[in-house]
């Protein structure tokens, strides 16, 4: 559903949110990663200095210098070693550190993201593809930021300087060098993009496993009833054997390039070594500016033809930390890019609205897709403080949508809500649906909900209100098991709204079928327990129960071709 269709001012704040989270790199952590860049990149030229040592000993060793001789110069071996070591670890853990703070930005971000989607928005990702993305998959970003940027800039400054260094002494080992080392990244890069593409399929593949496997388990004792455990063993997997494939897919382009790497950067130092070694031998007598090379030129290229080609390995090793990282970017930042944003009005209050809990729904137009037939369209409806009101229809004729709409979770399209004269606040309403969610804890908690003001006091007049008095004594402190195990769909509403006694500042009730399903005695002891929260505040109810709508002050009746008041 694309976030063009809705509120301008919506829209262009869900614009901005996803900007913000696309390009929420700050310059300080680009210059944290470039200095830890930097920092692994000098530790890697040390070998150059190291390695110039390391042969003008072993040279003067042949030549018949004393071990006295190359004394400080092995000290110096020595203390480049240590300076190399430190800085490539200084390097490594600032990396690390600030990929980690990225990785914390960015999960923010798109949890913000979500957050500003409408619940009532179908595509909405689902819990188990967003708890796979910002959980598991989004780690994926950290390898990429604290491995891939540093091995880049190693791979583009440290073979220049080995070349460098290596020229002067003979132009046609650098030649050598040079002419097989653009091979590397030019074959990893074109395998690179086949690895990217199957890192991309396998992480959709592991979000829809995960989402899978979710509602799977949410709905175990459905799945029983229907006699649908096999079918769903055989999906499930299907869904793993997919996953496996592209998995494997993504193994086998990484040893693909891991050959290529080893091929090249093996040829390279051949060829090297084969040149220093006949030029050694007297066969070879071009390729070096003084003619020819002695021990300690030889060795000095020895050893570094393997140093030029290692930052090249290490890109190709972390070129997958890439493809992986850069698709959970996309995944990331995708994840809630698009949908349908709550209105969000950041006037100031009025403190004369504030006091007036009038709602007005003035000309409202709202539809879920472009493509589909408008819920309301140029509907306008006033009720009064304190005012009863049920919505009735029947299934789909958009009462929950109408609900949805006066208490901000969705935009309207067209027209606007207003709640004493401002922008619905809902912080001062409470929802009561046809599946409340209970969280794993006590029956006080689920009511409490970490509200600092709800007293034992306030709880315990809350159960009575909600006839909850023999199920508290029947639990207990005992808790209750995640998403209300335990407690019947009655008893579940009864909480519901037991949580909604507990906050004074209340003062608007929107309940959404509180009903349904319920056999006759539970549905009319809901019914008075709703009416006596009620008391002092606007309810508005939507329904398909006549019994309910008969307690109302006034019925709005809701077909499929249009809204009107039941005549009274």
């Amino acid at each position: 559903m694309g976030s063009a269709f809705f509120d301008a001012r919506d829209r262009q704040e869900l614009r901005a949110l996803v900007e913000r989270a696309a390009a929420r790199k700050p310059a300080k952590a680009r210059s944290r990663l470039r200095i830890a860049a930097m920092l692994q990149a000098l530790a890697a030229a040390l070998w150059i200095p190291q390695a110039g040592l390391l042969a003008w000993s072993i040279g003067g060793l042949a030549n018949g210098r004393s071990l006295a001789d190359i004394l400080w110069p092995a000290v110096f071996i020595l203390l480049l070693g240590i300076v190399k070591s430190c800085l490539d670890a200084a390097g490594g853990r600032l990396a690390f550190r600030t990929a980690r703070v990225e990785l914390s930005e960015k999960r923010a971000a798109a949890a913000e993201l979500l957050a500003r989607l409408s619940p009532v928005d179908a595509s909405r990702p689902a819990s188990g593809e967003a708890a796979s993305v910002l959980g598991e998959q989004a780690e994926l970003i950290v390898p990429y930021l604290s491995r891939f940027q540093p091995a880049r800039m190693k791979a583009s400054l440290v073979p220049l300087v080995i070349l460098a260094s290596i020229f002067p002494i003979s132009w046609i080992a650098a030649l050598v060098l040079l002419f097989s080392a653009p091979l590397i990244p030019i074959f990893v890069a074109l395998i690179g993009w086949r690895a990217q593409a199957a890192s991309e399929k396998q992480l959709v593949a592991t979000g829809g496993l995960n989402a899978f496997l979710l509602d799977r388990l949410r709905g175990l004792a459905t799945i029983r009833s229907l006699n649908a455990v096999d079918a769903t063993a055989l999906r499930l997997r299907a869904e793993a054997e997919a996953l496996r494939t592209r998995t494997m897919a993504v193994l086998k382009i990484a040893f693909l390039s891991s050959a290529v790497l080893e091929l090249f950067s093996a040829l390279g130092v051949a060829m090297t070594a084969v040149y220093v070694g006949f030029s050694l031998l007297g066969e070879i007598r071009f390729g070096a500016w003084s003619g020819g090379l002695d021990l300690s030129q030889g060795l000095f290229i020895l050893l570094l033809a393997p140093a030029f080609f290692e930052p090249l390995r290490e890109l190709s090793t972390v070129w997958h930390d890439r493809a992986s990282g850069e698709a959970a970017l996309k995944a990331l930042e995708g994840l809630a890019a698009g949908g349908m944003a709550l209105p969000n009005d950041k006037r100031a209050p009025d403190p004369a609205a504030a006091a007036n809990f009038d709602i007005r729904l003035e000309n409202i137009g709202f539809r879920y897709r472009p493509d589909h037939q408008p819920v309301l369209d140029g509907f306008s409806l006033a009720i009064l403080a304190g005012e009863h009101v049920a919505l009735l229809g029947a299934s789909g004729s958009g009462k929950s949508t109408l609900l949805s709409l006066i208490a901000g979770l969705a935009p309207c399209n067209e027209g606007r809500v207003l709640i004493g004269g401002a922008a619905a606040d809902r912080s001062r309403m409470a929802w009561i649906g046809q599946k409340p969610h209970i969280f794993a804890g006590t029956l006080a908690g689920n009511i409490k909900l970490g509200r600092p003001g709800v007293t034992k006091t306030d709880i315990s007049e809350a159960l009575d209100l909600a006839r909850l008095g023999g199920v508290a004594k029947a639990y207990g402190h005992r808790p209750l098991g995640e998403g209300g195990i335990g407690l019947s769909g009655g008893e579940a509403l009864r909480l519901a709204i037991a949580r909604a006694a507990c906050d004074p500042e209340i003062h608007i009730i929107l309940a959404d079928e509180p009903t349904a399903h319920l056999d006759a005695e539970t549905a009319a002891g809901i019914t008075e327990s709703l009416l006596a929260l009620a008391i002092g505040r606007t309810l508005i109810v939507a329904t398909h129960d006549p019994l309910l709508a008969a307690r109302m002050n006034r019925t709005i009746r809701l077909d499929a071709e249009h809204l009107r008041e039941a005549a009274e």
